[in-house]
């Protein structure tokens, strides 16, 4: 397996999609690294040679942000956001969805297991 940002890259697969596997790099941003190193992007990580390794690990890490640098900025913001009390970071407060999406019916991966919730209404008293 080539190692590139920290992460294993299956040998497996063409070089185009195991670039993806790094946080923070999608299909675009694996082609422009790509192109701008002169891979074919159909060639397989394992036919590589070491040479067009270290150029993709070259642009990597002076171009783009990945992995824990990432993570990091995403967390930082929504800190911000809670911080300074905006909508957006209110709702992550909350635990709800943040993007102006229902919240009626959907959302259950954001709210978690559903919670039934009783009538609302005692039980007559029983008549003797």
């Amino acid at each position: 397996m080539a190692r590139i940002a920290g992460v294993n890259i299956p040998n497996e697969r063409k070089i185009d999609v195991a670039l993806t596997y790094i946080f923070g790099v999608g299909h675009s941003n694996s082609k422009k690294i790509l192109s701008e190193s002169r891979v074919n992007p159909d060639s397989r990580v394992k036919d590589l040679s070491e040479s067009d390794l270290e150029k993709i690990r070259k642009i990597i890490s002076a171009k783009f942000k990945i992995e824990g640098d990432l993570k990091l900025d995403i967390s930082q913001n929504i800190k911000r956001l809670k911080e300074i009390g905006a909508y957006r970071g209110l709702r992550h407060i909350k635990n709800l969805p943040v993007r102006g999406q229902r919240t009626r019916t959907n959302a259950r991966t954001k709210r978690g297991k559903k919670v039934t919730v009783g009538s609302g209404r005692k039980p007559a008293a029983q008549k003797t």
